[in-house]
């Protein structure tokens, strides 16, 4: 019989809050965290068609004299290893103690080393030295480079993996951490998604695809507005968010908290298009599905999903479309949320930092507010999305993430009884 597999320990690096307890606070309260991008060095910001983002001001790594792990990594990574440091020390987990061959590492990341990649292709160009490339260039730029600085700080010997896929990256890296403990190959994971790339390049990028929202530039705050009427385009955003993932039978030995189970997991491909989800909705209620067969859930037993809403125009239609086709005429009943209303889109950290909201409130029976929901589009209302924080006895949730790449992935989360 598989692990049940409970969740332990929680942290967090998000626009609105450092540390779970401000996150929560903030989420609560429905307070945004999208601010004007003052500059990119002497780049004008007139050039950029979106001027705004979720932005982690007040970040501060330690330095390499306090500790030596966050100098060898670039921004993302480090928010990743703070996550990580909270959500260790959140779970209660000595690490020293337990058998390191039985803990692992799982990481969500979309872009990765960004601000190093640019700054020093830059000064390649620019000063034309190939030998000054930083010596770190190659590991600080790979994509797993979050989860193996976060094993080497923690001393993590079991598996050790990053998965990559865009906005959905650390849903499905959450979902493969929580098949390794089913699957026997470890009883701890830290399950952890990260970016932060609001750079020079990757933001023009996204300006010049055209899939940022440029309402709002003199209002920032107000630019997130996910279902609503006004919505044209995400917001970009960073942070990192961790999770402890625990066998049951371990949490249960060393008399653990628990916040929440990871009950399900799915992932599909829709194979239609790089950006663009397709349209009616069937791939996104596919992946639903899948996943609440494999928590053995009925559609009838969810109070509450967490939705991917990024704010787009196609996207969020499409994505209640799919709630519709799952739960019929008892969506209505359905509490319904969107955490990037409030922090942006953080691209491979959205996914961790939704199971955090929805782990805290499946623990706390109250879900915060989706901002900025001031006139509900009608191909998207929903009885369940409000602008205020709703409290309610929860007892299953979903978390969904569609990612760039047409690539689906949905969690379940149960309340631990």
């Amino acid at each position: 019989m598989a692990a049940r597999v409970v969740i332990t320990g929680m942290g967090v690096v998000s626009p609105i809050g450092i540390g779970i307890p401000r996150f929560w606070k903030a989420a609560l309260r429905g307070q945004s965290g999208i601010s004007a991008i003052e500059s990119f060095g002497d780049l004008p910001m007139e050039g950029y068609r979106s001027r705004i983002a979720g932005q982690v001001s007040s970040f501060e790594p330690p330095g390499p004299d306090e500790d030596k792990f966050f100098s060898r990594v670039d921004r993302y990574a480090q928010m990743a290893l703070m996550a990580a440091k909270e959500a260790i020390q959140d779970s209660g987990l000595t690490i020293e103690y337990e058998r390191a061959e039985r803990l692992g590492v799982m990481a969500g990341v979309g872009m990765g080393g960004m601000i190093m990649g640019e700054r020093e292709l830059t000064n390649l160009y620019d000063f034309h030295k190939p030998h000054r490339v930083h010596p770190n260039f190659i590991p600080t730029i790979t994509l797993n480079s979050a989860s193996g600085i976060i094993a080497l700080a923690f001393g993590a010997k079991g598996p050790n993996l990053t998965v990559s896929t865009a906005c959905s990256s650390s849903i499905h890296a959450i979902g493969h951490a929580m098949q390794c403990i089913r699957l026997g190959q470890a009883d701890m994971m830290i399950a952890v998604g990260a970016d932060a790339s609001i750079t020079p390049l990757v933001f023009a990028g996204f300006c010049s695809l055209r899939a940022l929202a440029t309402k709002y530039q003199d209002r920032p705050s107000q630019a997130s507005r996910p279902f609503d009427r006004g919505r044209n385009g995400f917001v970009m955003g960073e942070g990192a968010g961790a999770l402890i993932l625990e066998s049951l039978q371990h949490a249960t030995r060393r008399k653990a908290r628990i916040y929440a189970e990871v009950a399900g997991y799915a992932a599909t491909s829709e194979a239609y298009h790089m950006v663009i989800p397709k349209e009616d909705g069937l791939d996104i209620a596919r992946t639903m599905t899948l996943a609440l067969q494999d928590a053995k859930v009925h559609p009838q037993q969810v109070d509450y999903v967490n939705a991917h809403a990024t704010s787009t125009i196609v996207g969020d239609e499409v994505e209640v479309k799919g709630l519709r086709a799952v739960f019929g005429k008892r969506v209505g009943k359905i509490l319904v949320n969107a955490t990037k209303s409030l922090i942006g889109h953080t691209l491979g950290a959205s996914g961790a930092i939704a199971t955090i909201a929805s782990s805290l409130s499946l623990d706390k029976n109250i879900i915060h507010p989706t901002i900025n929901y001031t006139d509900p589009d009608p191909h998207c209302a929903l009885p369940g999305i409000s602008s205020k924080s709703q409290k309610k006895s929860l007892g299953t949730a979903l978390v969904n993430a569609f990612g760039f790449g047409s690539n689906n992935g949905v969690l379940v989360l149960k309340k631990f009884s």
